[in-house]
């Protein structure tokens, strides 16, 4: 039954509109996937009625589709309203799209609502173009339905943006005559309304108009790619060249070459964005300064190494390849050519990408990477697709970034990582996944990865690159935003960012070693006459696998995170959590008595586990586990004898040989190990101890009597009664950062 809907809720604004796009883009699923529960025998169908869903269903949609627990309820109640309000918007060529937010008026009484507008309108958030969110955002403001925006809607349409502005945390101090003029602008024939085509004719090339309702425009080149931006020293505008004024956030700055001006002065035909790509075959490897204008102040001259100083206005100019900055009599003295500075090995300039015509032959010359994809990413505006032709003796970075990852840090990297490099090499993985980024880079022979994100992130790209048919297979370097980042930790990459300087991982990363990881296939085949459990997350181990103990920890923690993950927002939270659960476990000790429920077999030789008290059991590729733990432990020193791994015996089980066994990321070779109990997991954690060493193998086998938990690289599930086969797969080529320098005074 669903609950009576506040009568007293107020009408939707854009403070919701941004609010629904930030869910949007931290979610995982898509409408269609939705509207599966909503008929035959989905979970949700019986909340369907005939064409129609009630609040309930409503409700019981925002929470599957944006996967949250705890939607606000005030939220939900205005988006229900608004599909049972709206008039039926006027029939035109793009209805199909933006006739989502219509509902009848003989719904009102049965406070129900057409699930296909509610589909209509989700998938519109999802997919849709600035164009159509106009249309849809002008139906949403025009309340009597009569095609204009008349005086009042406007003056309405002001006070929202003020309000969608200070949730944003702009300064509105002088917001509001702006936003005025900027509506009588879009007023092109002054009859004192606005039409639909004026709205979307002037709302497409109004840049704070866009942003305040929350809509992202596509990046085209020349197009600034803007920021709202908070100056904690004087800065000026590049258009009007006066200060930027106000306490909070006082202007737009493009995030790739960071021209910034006034929200006012955005759409006075800016100076165009640093071009990414020439526009022909003829101008490859013609290299050449693209400088932009003025808040250098305070920095040294990169040619006279004299300050540059203010002069109350714009001052000095910087290169947006090299980074380079200059006095502005300075860049006259200087060279036109463009060296890309010191991260010359790493940036992929726009001299090195030329568009070729779509129906071009597949053969590739001259070490050229022509893009397979069809992605908006990777072609011009006029359907020509990009090409990459490198520049000699470099190692472009292919940068992916998962925003989600590390709380907002994700976004942030992406932003920098934007500055610093051609957008062009660096992908936002909401936006499309590996694909388009692997296919453009794909037929280069000298180039490197970085993955932004946790291990998770870092299988996806590995798994991404196994499918891609690329001619070669780039090593992979991690800028850790996870929490538990044992990956990262073992290539000597750090537990985690916190903000360091993006240079200088750039030059750790360019002084980096390659190095092989063994990859392994793992597969789970449910005993006959059992009924399926969780869904496996992975096939391929890279990291671990385990069962018992630990994996029920990390399944309570998943299973809480996945409720509410608002508690889940940084890396000490989570510790925390982690912690609670642990504890609960040791009272609990659900896993007690494990040998007893299971059975394991290394390349067929089975282990004895009578002689232990076992709650776990882990099996080990790389030497970290939760945050940096080593299972395996410190190994003693001896003669190997010149050993090498291909000669090491298929398994070992002999447990004097196992005390000399050390770990290797590429010896085809996994460690296995027994885990006595929650209580000895914190003592393995703090070092104080290691887990019982049972064997090293090269391929095992386990076979489990009952329900267990279990996890794969951080991915818990429940499992009933099974056989787990786990053999070698293959090895990735992976990028090892370089030793730590010594500190202190003995160097």
């Amino acid at each position: 039954m669903s609950s009576p809907t506040n009568p007293e809720v107020k009408e939707l604004n854009p403070v919701d509109f941004i609010q629904l796009q930030q869910y949007i883009e931290y979610n995982n699923l898509k409408v269609k996937d939705v509207l599966r529960e909503f008929y035959a025998d989905g979970s949700l169908a019986r909340h369907r009625h005939g064409e129609c869903i009630n609040e309930e269903g409503f409700r019981l949609f925002l929470k599957t589709y944006l996967e949250v627990e705890d939607f606000p309820v005030d939220l939900c109640q205005r988006l229900f309203l608004s599909f049972q309000n709206s008039e039926p918007g006027q029939e035109d060529s793009t209805s199909e799209i933006i006739h989502t937010h219509r509902a009848y008026k003989q719904l009102t009484a049965f406070s129900e609502v057409f699930l296909k507008d509610v589909s209509c309108y989700f998938s519109l958030l999802e997919d849709g173009q600035p164009r159509d969110k106009l249309e849809f955002a002008f139906r949403l403001y025009d309340r009597d339905g009569n095609g204009v925006l008349d005086s009042s809607e406007v003056d309405r349409i002001i006070a929202q943006m003020m309000h969608a502005a200070e949730y944003l945390d702009w300064d509105v101090s002088e917001l509001k005559p702006v936003l005025k003029d900027m509506m009588t602008a879009i007023d092109a024939d002054s009859s004192g309304t606005v039409s639909l085509d004026e709205w979307v004719q002037g709302g497409m090339n109004n840049v704070p108009l866009l942003v305040l309702l929350g809509l992202k425009m596509i990046q085209k080149d020349g197009q600034h790619l803007w920021r709202m931006k908070n100056f904690n020293k004087p800065v000026y505008c590049n258009v009007c060249h006066s200060m930027l004024l106000g306490l909070r956030k006082q202007g737009l700055c493009c995030t790739s070459c960071k021209y910034t001006v006034h929200g006012r002065c955005a759409n006075k035909n800016p100076a165009p964005c640093a071009r990414t790509y020439v526009k022909s075959k003829k101008e490859i490897g013609v290299s050449t300064h693209d400088w932009v204008s003025g808040n250098c102040d305070s920095r040294k001259c990169d040619k006279c190494q004299k300050k540059i100083k203010s002069l109350q206005g714009l001052t000095g100019k910087h290169c947006v390849w090299c980074h380079t900055m200059r006095h502005d009599q300075c860049v006259d003295q200087e060279s036109t050519q463009c060296t890309c500075g010191l991260l010359r090995d790493h940036i992929l300039p726009p001299w090195a990408i030329y568009p070729v015509i779509k129906e071009r032959p597949n053969n590739v010359k001259n070490g050229c990477s022509g893009s397979g994809d069809d992605s908006e990413l990777n072609t011009t505006p006029d359907g020509q697709v990009l090409q990459i032709c490198p520049v000699p003796n470099t190692h472009p970075l292919l940068v992916f970034v998962n925003p989600k990852s590390g709380g907002k840090q994700g976004e942030r990297v992406l932003r920098k990582f934007q500055f610093l490099l051609n957008p062009r090499q660096v992908y936002n993985l909401s936006n499309g996944g590996p694909g388009p980024g692997l296919s453009f880079f794909r037929n280069l022979k000298e180039y490197r990865i970085l993955v932004c994100g946790g291990d998770g992130t870092v299988g996806w790209i590995l798994d991404a690159i196994d499918k891609g048919n690329l001619l070669v297979r780039p090593p992979v370097a991690v800028l850790p935003l996870g929490t538990g980042n044992d990956l990262a930790r073992c290539l000597r990459w750090g537990g985690g960012y916190d903000g360091e300087d993006l240079n200088r991982i750039l030059k750790d990363i360019e002084g980096s070693s390659q190095v092989l990881m063994d990859r392994w296939s793992v597969q789970v085949i449910t005993d006959e006459n059992q009924e399926e459990g969780d869904p496996v997350p992975y096939e391929i181990i890279n990291n671990y696998f385990s069962i018992g103990v630990d994996a029920s920890i990390a399944h309570r923690f998943h299973t809480m995170r996945e409720k509410h993950p608002q508690k889940f927002n940084s890396r000490m939270k989570n510790k925390l959590w982690y912690f609670e659960f642990a504890t609960s476990e040791t009272i609990s000790a659900s896993c007690k008595k494990l040998s007893e429920n299971l059975t394991i077999e290394c390349c067929g030789t089975p282990l004895d586990l009578s002689g232990v008290s076992l709650e776990g059991v882990a099996i080990l590729n790389i030497p970290s586990m939760h945050g940096g733990s080593n299972l395996w432990g410190e190994t003693k020193k001896v003669d190997t004898k010149g050993l090498t791994a291909q000669e090491e015996p298929e398994v070992i089980i002999n447990p004097e040989i196992l005390k000399v066994a050390s770990q290797d990321l590429s010896d085809r070779r996994l460690e296995v190990v027994g885990l006595e109990g929650a209580m000895e997991m914190g003592q393995i954690y703090t070092g104080l101890k290691s887990a019982v060493r049972l064997a090293k193998t090269s391929q095992i086998t386990i076979r489990t009597k009952k329900a267990l938990p279990m996890q794969i690289d951080g991915e818990p599930w429940m499992q009933p009664p099974c056989t787990i086969h786990i053999t070698h797969k293959n090895q990735a080529c992976m990028l090892m950062g370089p030793p730590a320098k010594p500190s202190g005074f003995f160097k």
